[in-house]
Formats: C-alpha cells, sequence, structure tokens
C-alpha cells in the first residue's frame, strides 16, 4: 500500500487512493501494470480486447485461424488469466477492474469472463453500455462504471439503469479534447464543444442527481483526459470529483506491459506529433504521428472514397467490431485494420503501429519511472528525484 496524505474514495466498500488506471489496449494495460497499480491503493485496469498477444502459446494455436469464435475463446483463456495474475500481484490491496469496449461483438462474453475470473469492477466505454446490468446480474458485488462524455449521455445511462433497478457504481467522464485512443465525441469538430468541459459535466451531473433523488456522493464522479499534474487533481477533486483516471502517464512506466519501444514513442512524442483522425470503429482517435498513421492519413480520402463491404476486406478476417469502416464499407469511418495497427504497437513496431496516446505532456517528461513514483507526484506533487519533466 501506497502511504500518503489523500483523500480516499470508496467502491463497493473498498477505500480507495482517488485514482483509476485507464484501461489501454491492445495489450497495453495488462495484469502487470493493473496488478501493481491495485497493489498500491489506486484501481488498476486491465484494457480486456485481444490480450492472446500477451501469452505465446494462443499466439501459437492462433497462427492462421480466421475464425472469430476460435479467436474470442483463445482471448476468453487470455482475460481469465490476466485478471487471476492481476489479483495476485495485488495481495488484496485496492481494486482490480476490466476495461470493455462496447463496440467490440464479443464485448458480452469478455464481460462475463472478467466477472468469472474474479474482477472487481467492469469499466465500459465505446458506446453506452445500457445493457451492462443485464450482463452483470449474477455478480452484484461487481462494480459497474460507465465511461460517458457529457451529462445527456449520463442522463440517458442512468435512467435506463435505473429502470433495471441498479445505479453506476461510478462514472468516468472522459474529455474527448484530450484523451486517448477512441474519443467520446461523435465527429472530430466536436471535441472541442464546451459540453465536455469538465466543471460543465460536473455541475450538471449533480443538477440531474437532485433530479433523481441521487445523493451527490452516491455515485462517485471520475474525470479523465489530460490529467497530469497534481495540481489538476486537487481542483477536479474541488470541483466535487471523487477520483481522476490517467492512461498515458501509466503507459509508459516501468510496469507497464507494452515493449520499450512503445514506451519510447508515447514518452517522446512532441505536441505536433499527436493527431486526430477518424477511427475504423467510427469514433474520433487519437495518436502519436508515427511514419504508419502519417502514410495512412496521407491515403485516407482515397480509401475512403473506395470504400466498399465485403468480408474479405476485413484485414485480418477477424469480425472484431460490431460496425467496421473497412470491413462494411463505411466511407465516414476509418479504412483500417485497427487490430493489426494496435497489436503492433505493442510489439514496438514503430513504422505499422497504431500508438495511441493523450495530447497532453506526461508528468516525467520522457523517463520511464516506477507507478509508485508516478502515484506518489500525481496524490503529493512531490516530484521524484531526477524525474524533473
Amino acid at each position: 500500500m501506497l502511504n500518503v496524505d489523500a483523500p480516499l474514495f470508496e467502491l463497493k466498500g473498498r477505500k480507495l487512493l482517488p485514482i483509476v488506471q485507464g484501461g489501454m489496449g491492445v495489450g497495453i494495460s495488462a495484469h502487470r501494470l493493473a496488478g501493481s497499480v491495485a497493489r498500491l491503493g489506486a484501481v488498476g485496469t486491465i484494457a480486456s480486447i485481444d490480450l492472446r498477444h500477451h501469452h505465446a502459446d494462443l499466439m501459437e494455436r492462433a497462427r492462421d485461424v480466421r475464425d472469430r469464435e476460435k479467436l474470442d475463446e483463445l482471448n476468453i483463456i487470455a482475460l481469465d488469466r490476466e485478471v487471476r495474475a492481476a489479483l495476485e500481484i495485488a495481495e488484496g490491496n485496492g481494486l482490480v477492474a476490466v476495461n470493455v469496449m462496447k463496440a467490440v461483438s464479443a464485448h458480452a462474453a469478455l464481460v462475463r469472463t472478467a466477472c468469472e475470473s474474479g474482477a472487481q469492477a467492469i469499466v465500459m466505454g465505446a458506446g453506452l453500455p445500457l445493457d451492462l446490468p443485464d450482463l452483470t446480474v449474477d455478480h452484484p458485488e461487481v462494480a459497474l462504471i460507465p465511461i460517458l462524455s457529457d451529462v445527456r449521455g449520463i442522463a440517458v445511462v442512468i435512467k435506463k439503469w435505473m429502470r433495471k433497478k441498479r445505479l453506476p457504481d461510478a462514472i468516468v467522464i472522459e474529455h474527448p479534447r484530450y484523451a486517448g485512443g477512441h474519443l467520446g465525441a461523435p465527429k472530430p469538430e466536436d471535441i472541442n464543444d464546451p459540453r465536455f468541459e469538465f466543471p460543465v459535466v460536473l455541475e450538471g451531473t449533480f443538477q440531474l442527481f437532485e433530479e433523481l433523488g441521487i445523493e451527490p456522493r452516491q455515485i462517485p464522479l471520475i474525470p479523465a483526459g489530460g490529467i497530469n499534474t497534481h495540481e489538476k487533481i486537487k481542483e477536479l477533486l474541488a470541483l466535487g470529483a471523487s477520483a481522476v483516471q490517467v492512461g498515458t502517464p501509466f503507459a509508459v512506466t516501468e510496469e507497464g506491459d507494452a515493449h520499450p519501444n512503445f514506451k519510447k514513442v508515447l514518452a517522446e512524442a512532441k505536441p505536433e506529433d499527436i493527431v486526430t483522425f477518424m477511427s475504423v470503429a467510427g469514433l474520433p482517435a487519437r495518436a502519436v504521428l508515427t511514419p504508419w498513421l502519417k502514410s495512412y492519413l496521407r491515403l485516407e480520402t482515397k480509401l475512403q472514397e473506395c470504400a466498399r463491404a465485403g468480408a474479405e476486406r476485413c484485414a485480418v478476417g477477424l469480425q472484431c467490431l460490431i460496425k467496421c469502416g473497412l470491413r462494411d464499407g463505411l466511407a465516414k469511418f476509418g479504412q483500417f485494420c485497427i487490430d493489426s495497427q494496435l497489436a503492433a504497437a505493442l510489439r514496438g513496431d514503430i513504422n505499422k503501429g497504431l500508438f495511441f496516446r493523450g495530447s497532453e505532456s506526461l508528468p516525467f517528461g520522457s523517463a520511464i519511472r516506477p507507478v509508485r513514483e508516478l502515484l506518489e507526484y500525481l496524490l503529493t506533487g512531490c516530484m521524484p528525484q531526477g524525474a524533473e519533466a
């Protein structure tokens, strides 16, 4: 446990440090990172997507497989292994969560496996998680945490869940102007809309709680995106947030599950190297402008003009997304295989990988430091020796 003077927040009876490590896939936040964060008393999060890439035996079994169901089975095995390994590292401290994207075709199976494997929370974004209470009805002990970006989305989810006699155990409020990966805005031009500003969403959500008869602190609110300093955390807690979610700074820690090259790309990226574009999932996304992404964006308009539906257009035959711009011929979506590019990033392949990253600077600059030091800085403002940005 980390011994710091910081306000705690409660989730399913657990007293936790007010830091949630964001889920980052493919494989960027797996058992090592999530377990290490939880062991220190915070919330560690495993990203559930395609975790087979961390298991050599499963990758061998996946060789030349083009059947989605068979690959899903391997990923389910990997998720079970990762959750159990993270819980072992955590040693009963903190909380181990699993992030599941609503947009993936296997989201229901991933949720059920995470619960059966012992995950203590399910975090769901990339779409409105309206069915999450139904998927977890046999696991009332598991905390349910939707990721949303504005008051309207929060209202839709809460009112729908209330009809199922369930409330979120917490809500992550992700700001699309700053977050990495898939962003909670319908179009890139919407990212700067004032409705996403944290003070606006927090105030509006508290008003919504009052209208619905929900106590202000009954559902912890957890802002996410661009939170990279102790001062920002203090400001958000003063506005009524119970905790904050942090992604990219955890991805580049020593315990981060990705290849060292991945950490190097994220840590050394300059502001002009971080771009927003339309993902194959139909959502804006933010990533580092690597050689692959630079080449793709140069061809994007032409590729979108040539978009056409066809299963053969799925680059690796995975059918991983419910909607896919490449496979389904959706011209306004991205036209690439997200699984291939994210897996390449996990391996540290700078020429082929898609390296998701938040927009803001990192607390320790280009330095790769331990999780403990990052948590200590975020919660106390004390910069460890030799880690100045």
